[in-house]
């Protein structure tokens, strides 16, 4: 029986290239979205993979959304957590709002997948998760408190979980992408973009399909020996 997969913002960028590749596993997939209506349809109509909005901060709607994902397609057996925002700013200048919503969705919505469908997976006796950390969240970052926060978080929940997990069949791993050619990415000025890049030893910017590569691996069954681990996917910027 082919397994079930949410990803969540799994419609665009890293997160569409991430549900590309554990279609092409076999899988059956669940593209989790948060508000565009227009790009979550252009994906299903292009991928033929369904896609569910909910909001991954929400704890009950987390719970809704992956029962509404079971009935549709089967019992959830991987979970890749990899819908985040960014709300930038140096700390004099940042809200409490910026903060909290930073770490309501990019931590918090770890904590609520994994409340929705730890339980089920444990039961089974299999299950994958993947949780979509940062090269910021590993080093920090100038003006990103919160984000770099949030992300050495889910470092930090993979490797509790991963203990939880283990001796059922349940792994949890993490990846830690660096800069990825994405939209969050080409949103940076130029001049910016450009020492960025000076910085990354090979010399240029990351695929989104070269990080889905490394969940797939974490999410197939030649990956049941690795768990609690972090995969740094960043060009030999951050050796961590």
């Amino acid at each position: 029986m082919s397994k079930v997969a949410i990803v969540t913002g799994g419609t665009r960028g890293i997160g569409e290239a991430i549900s590309l590749a554990l279609q092409d596993l076999g899988y059956k997939v669940a593209a989790n979205y948060a508000g565009n209506e227009e790009k979550a349809k252009a994906f299903t109509d292009k991928t033929g993979i369904a896609a569910f909005k909910w909001d991954v901060g929400d704890h009950q709607a987390c719970l809704d959304g992956c029962a509404a994902v079971a009935e549709a397609l089967g019992p959830v057996d991987i979970v890749v957590n990899n819908a985040g925002i960014t709300r930038d700013g140096v700390l004099a200048k940042m809200s409490f709002d910026d903060w909290n919503e930073v770490m309501r969705i990019n931590l918090g919505g770890c904590f609520n997948m994994a409340k929705a469908t730890f339980g089920g997976m444990r039961e089974r006796g299999w299950g994958r998760i993947v949780n979509i950390g940062s090269i910021n969240g590993q080093a920090g970052q100038y003006g990103q408190v919160n984000y770099a926060a949030a992300k050495s978080g889910i470092h930090g929940f993979t490797k509790a979980l991963a203990q939880e997990g283990a001796k059922y069949g349940v792994t949890v791993n993490a990846i830690a992408p660096g800069y990825i050619d994405t939209d969050m990415v080409a949103a940076v000025p130029p001049q910016v973009l450009e020492k960025i890049v000076a910085k990354i030893p090979v010399g240029r910017l990351g695929q989104a399909h070269e990080i889905a590569r490394g969940v797939a691996f974490f999410c197939s069954e030649e990956g049941g020996f690795v768990t609690g681990s972090t995969l740094s996917i960043n060009g030999g910027q951050h050796m961590y």
